[in-house]
């Protein structure tokens, strides 16, 4: 059973820095892509940051410059520095993993989600 745990939501203040981390354990045989989604209260799952088992990066356009993923291939997690943080960044952060595993073939895991609220 693979399992991804997020850690390291909170409460900061506007103009402040929070840094996530995201975990992966279980039968892992390799960790293709892996990526931070948010969901605001009313609104649709948006992608935020994603990451190839190459290092290559794409953000959304609202956290270019201000946010950076990154991930160690050696010790499989998956971190999201967020900088510059605003009150529209405020949302539950998720974790999303393309992983091939023993006995169950390649597929797609989210994290159980870790709240990040921005106060003004």
């Amino acid at each position: 059973q693979v399992q991804l745990v997020e850690s390291g939501g909170g409460l900061v203040q506007a103009g402040g820095s929070l840094r996530l981390s995201c975990a992966a354990s279980g039968s892992i045989l390799r960790i293709n892509s892996m990526g931070w989604y948010r969901q605001a209260p009313g609104k649709q799952r948006e992608l935020v940051a994603g990451i190839t088992f190459g290092g290559t990066t794409n953000y959304a356009d609202s956290v270019k410059g201000r946010f950076t993923i990154s991930r160690d291939n050696a010790k499989n997690p998956v971190y999201l520095q967020m900088n510059s943080l605003k009150p529209e960044d405020t949302a539950v952060y998720y974790c999303n993993a393309n992983i091939v595993s023993w006995g169950h073939g390649r597929d797609d895991y989210w994290g159980q989600g870790t709240q990040v609220t921005v106060s003004s």
